[in-house]
């Protein structure tokens, strides 16, 4: 058996913030049952003693929301119990939470640091592109609370990077968005989706707004490398690694949807964190083993849905760094909607990736 992924919703898409742009939010709206009750221990149990009877190698518990630290610190400290009880293999375990950084308590934050959790937390850029779209339920903004929480997990050696949101706004201030974050040393930028049936929302990107952000990004990344500043970006330093020949290290830098899980706070899995949605549900953790969920046909499916891939992309001189992106950013004749924007970006940094590329592989 392989090494497994899952990426688990304790509290389904429960939440104390109210992002404009939040992409669960409108995918619950699309299936029948919205927010579901909480996981309970009976189905925490459940999901772990199955990952440790199916893994080889390594398994990742990953936690998102909605806000899953709503879950409580007693359901993560149980979860330790739990993989201590049944990882009787000793295989490597790793585990992470993503968590929008508004309401941590120092037992919550001194747990992640002593059991060695990966903390994303979501800020998007300087105070006025956060506040912008990010604000709590009553309508408040939320930027200080946050960089106040991430300067208290510095304090207490929690292992964090930032997650950022690339909006329309966000984008006409690239320069700005690397000045504000440039003292953390790991920036994963997500660009933001329009709604599932395609319709815009208010952080949706323009083609010109998103190729400028890259070009700006990129432009801070590669002075920061020649001058020992460096920030790791996660798409730029996949496309070095890429160049070297590594492979891709997300499903869509790959171009095809991997054979991960989505833990709903029920039990009920799915292939994909983007498509929660009632087409797509492949079974119940509580009810079915990882043995059988990968042979099941509603993944399957799901999954070879990515793999054709289209004429344009066949001839393209970037398909090795593109290949095709993610399905949900896909247009009806099956190409990536950003296709230009990324062949526009390429041709304005490869010449200074190569250099990089070169560079990290001299002895």
């Amino acid at each position: 058996m392989p090494p497994l992924s899952l990426l688990i919703k304790p509290v389904s898409g429960a939440c104390n913030m109210c992002c404009e742009y939040c992409f669960y939010q409108d995918v619950m709206q699309n299936r029948k049952k919205q927010v579901l009750p909480r996981m309970t221990q009976e189905t925490l149990e459940n999901l772990v003693r199955r990952a440790f009877v199916y893994a080889e190698g390594s398994v990742s518990f990953a936690f998102q929301g909605g806000e899953p630290t709503l879950i409580g610190l007693s359901y993560f400290e149980q979860l330790i119990r739990l993989q201590k009880k049944y990882n009787t293999r000793r295989i490597a375990v790793h585990n992470a939470v993503q968590t929008n950084g508004l309401d941590l308590s120092d037992d919550m934050l001194d747990f992640f640091a002593r059991e060695k959790f990966l903390v994303g937390v979501s800020l998007d850029g300087d105070r006025d592109t956060h506040d912008l779209f990010r604000k709590d339920v009553s309508g408040q903004p939320t930027y200080e609370k946050v960089l106040a929480n991430i300067r208290r997990m510095q304090e207490k050696n929690v292992d964090f990077n930032i997650l950022c949101v690339v909006t329309e706004a966000l984008s006409r201030k690239g320069r700005e968005c690397m000045e504000a974050l440039k003292e953390f040393p790991f920036l994963q930028f997500i660009p933001c989706l329009d709604d599932l049936d395609g319709s815009k929302n208010s952080g949706s990107l323009t083609e010109n707004g998103y190729l400028n952000f890259l070009c700006d990004t990129f432009d801070a990344y590669y002075a920061g490398f020649q001058t020992g500043d460096l920030v790791s970006v996660r798409n730029f330093d996949n496309y070095i690694s890429m160049l070297l020949g590594a492979p891709p290290e997300s499903c869509a830098m790959a171009g095809r949807c991997g054979n991960y899980y989505l833990i709903e706070s029920d039990g009920s899995v799915y292939p994909c964190d983007f498509y929660v949605l009632d087409e797509w549900k492949m079974g119940n953790i509580n009810e079915q083993s990882f043995i059988r969920l990968e042979k099941n046909e509603t993944g399957k499916r799901f999954r070879d849905r990515s793999i054709p891939v289209p004429e344009k992309c066949r001839g393209c001189r970037w398909y090795m760094l593109c290949r095709n992106g993610c399905c949900r950013e896909r247009n009806e004749d099956g190409v990536n909607k950003w296709c230009r924007v990324y062949s526009r970006f390429f041709d304005y940094s490869i010449e200074r990736m190569q250099r990089l590329a070169a560079q990290v592989s001299e002895p």
